[in-house]
């Protein structure tokens, strides 16, 4: 009889994924008072787009772009083309627009992972994300104004500089329970000011 390999290594995992599926989805349970595990909020998808507005027609700016989203995703990222035309913005309708990339399971993870803990500490005067980012169905969006602050991306792929808007879209009962689902992850929001008096007083 074979012997078993003890040297066998367990699958990896990233790390906030087995925190939620071991630590904070039965501890959001008990919190959030819910009858059962399929009640507690969990992340679905985070899309990461770049809406390239004036720019659009800058060959420059879009092939920047879309090595931004190639290199914070892991994976190529998808054209948006206008759906309809505008005149006044010289929009016309299938024109390339932007660009987009959606991530699921274990690419989403990591990349929340690292938008927690590397990329938000970078930003300057950075004090909480805004509480008002969230929609009615609790999905959660936040913009930044250049790429530059993404450790992915060396000095050189941040020229020319443009924006960038990540939505984490959660399947939950609302923006409570996906703020509360945020903050297990570590996710940190600004103060309101009658907080900011209560810790002064």
């Amino acid at each position: 009889m074979a012997k078993q390999d003890t040297n066998t290594k367990t699958a990896y995992g990233p790390r906030l994924k087995t925190d939620y599926y071991e630590r904070i989805r039965p501890e959001l349970r008990r919190k959030l008072e819910l009858k059962n595990l399929h009640q507690v909020p969990k992340l679905e998808k985070i899309v990461v787009n770049a809406g390239l507005g004036r720019t659009k027609d800058d060959k420059k700016v879009f092939e920047t772009a879309a090595n931004t989203l190639a290199k914070i995703s892991g994976q190529n990222p998808k054209v948006t083309t206008a759906r309809i035309s505008v005149a006044s913005f010289k929009l016309r309708t299938g024109q390339e627009i932007g660009l987009m990339s959606t991530l699921r399971g274990d690419r989403m993870y990591e990349f929340l992972d690292r938008l927690i803990n590397l990329v938000m500490p970078r930003l300057r005067d950075f004090r909480g994300a805004p509480l008002k980012a969230f929609d009615r169905s609790g999905n959660y969006s936040i913009g930044f104004r250049e790429q530059s602050i993404f450790p992915e991306l060396s000095f050189e792929e941040t020229s020319p500089p443009h924006g960038l808007q990540a939505t984490l879209v959660f399947e939950s009962a609302g923006p409570e329970h996906s703020r509360a689902l945020l903050e297990e992850f570590g996710f940190k929001f600004e103060k309101s000011a009658q907080a900011e008096a209560e810790e002064e007083s």
